[in-house]
């Protein structure tokens, strides 16, 4: 039997199912009045030839700029309803979508003008390059198509993550470059109001990413004062960091939330590293698990007591808010515990089932298990091991497999931490017990 609707719980503080469809209805709106703004400025009679195309991927690819800086602004908005893993979803699209309006637009204009102007496309390019802003634009889409490379999964694959982010980093430059085009090119030249409220649209998203991004975490760490206070070392690989500091309650973080790390020694200063809370956190205390993958990460278990620590968030929608059934199953993988280990201590169980079930290739991967057990026999809720490599027909993660350990999987709400292949094999399995996608809760944390 499918258990009753939590409505009450996500009346009284919000329903981010509904939220990040209106966000993005925002957006696809946004799309369509520039679209729209396109074709009311093109010279009459308006006909589909290359300079409407110019104009109009030009003004899409602007527009898509801007919903690019809002996403990677980190507003809680849009963190706390959206979601990390739909947020990079997006991302990725956007940015993809945004790569190819640029070049459209470069060579749609470049053909119309030498079209319109009967010459060669070497001679073409030569005289649009000597238009406003033209140079600058074009160093823009040099780097667009950098970074654009850079996200390809074959590329993200052999690169750490601190190159990845460095690399990243030069979406502000190509943005910066390629603004005096969009405000002097024959897009919005001549139309004074335009020009004002395309550069509102610019000034709102940047201030918005300054505000989170850069404000925020020297405002909190000023106020919190993080600093490490123990290292536990599970295993060889993975570390544990108790974080402590002051006034916590403040940052009205929640089980299955995660922050974005700095750690202010050696090299581990350069990038942010996103980190679920392993255990709930209280009004002094904050703690993380990290498996070394890379040289950042794995930098982290030279961390000593007293290490200064910059933390943005709490970010991420995996949380009880997205729960809408009183049953949940939580499927964890590997060092993707963390989260729903939290979540397994403090997930409400008066009205329903809640049961864990932790996916590992040996016995001695289990993360916490003495708090785990712990948890289960105090709260009387359901611990299961799933145990064994998963290229053996018994231990794949597959429909019947899943049925046979957890046989109301699809009447429950369920949450998925784990890597890609078994997150994607879990999404499978669920699909195939019919569960619906509105009771599925993932976040990845891949970049």
């Amino acid at each position: 039997m499918t258990s009753a609707p939590r409505t009450d719980r996500r009346a009284a503080r919000g329903n981010p199912i509904v939220v990040t469809r209106v966000i993005f209805g925002a957006f696809l709106l946004g799309a369509i009045a520039v679209t729209a703004l396109a074709i009311a400025i093109a010279p009459a009679p308006v006909i589909l030839n290359l300079p409407l195309v110019a104009h109009t991927s030009g003004l899409l690819a602007g527009y898509a700029v801007t919903v690019l800086v809002l996403l990677m602004s980190r507003a809680p908005l849009l963190e706390h309803n959206i979601g990390a893993d739909r947020m990079s979803r997006w991302h990725a699209a956007i940015g993809k979508l945004t790569i190819m309006l640029i070049v459209v637009h470069a060579i749609a204009a470049t053909l119309g003008w030498a079209q319109a102007q009967m010459l060669s496309i070497v001679a073409s390019t030569d005289q649009v390059l000597r238009m406003p802003g033209l140079i600058a634009a074009t160093v823009s889409t040099f780097v667009f198509l950098v970074i654009g490379a850079s996200s390809a999964r074959a590329a993200r694959r052999r690169m750490p993550y601190e190159t990845w982010h460095a690399i990243h980093t030069l979406t502000y430059l190509a943005i910066a470059l390629a603004f005096a085009h969009e405000l002097a090119g024959p897009d919005l030249a001549g139309h004074p109001a335009i020009q004002i409220c395309w550069s509102l649209l610019y000034t709102l998203s940047f201030a918005l990413l300054v505000r989170y991004r850069l404000l925020t975490p020297v405002l909190q760490a000023v106020r919190h004062r993080l600093r490490v206070e123990a290292v536990v070392f599970e295993d060889r690989r993975v570390v544990t960091l108790v974080i402590r500091g002051r006034h916590l309650d403040e940052l009205k973080a929640v089980s299955g939330q995660f922050f974005r790390w700095r750690f202010l020694a050696g090299r581990s200063w350069l990038a942010a590293h996103p980190f679920s809370l392993s255990a709930p956190p209280t009004n002094g205390e904050l703690r993380v698990t990290v498996k070394g993958v890379g040289s950042g990460t794995r930098a982290l278990k030279s961390i000593r007591p007293g290490t200064m620590v910059l933390a943005e968030g709490p970010y991420g929608a995996m949380t009880e808010l997205r729960r809408t059934r009183d049953d949940v199953l939580l499927i964890a993988g590997g060092v993707g515990i963390t989260p729903m280990r939290s979540l397994f201590e403090t997930l409400d169980s008066a009205d329903g089932r809640v049961t864990l079930l932790y996916r590992v290739p040996e016995a001695s991967d289990i993360l916490f298990r003495p708090e785990l057990e712990s948890i289960a026999v105090s709260r009387r809720l359901e611990l299961i091991y799933w145990v064994g490599r998963s290229s053996a027909p018994g231990n794949a993660m597959t429909a019947a497999n899943l049925l046979h350990r957890v046989p109301d999987a699809a009447s429950r709400d369920v949450y998925i931490c784990a890597g890609p292949a078994l997150t994607s094999a879990a999404r499978a399995a669920l699909r195939d017990l019919g569960l619906p996608r509105r009771n599925l809760h993932t976040e990845e944390f891949a970049f």
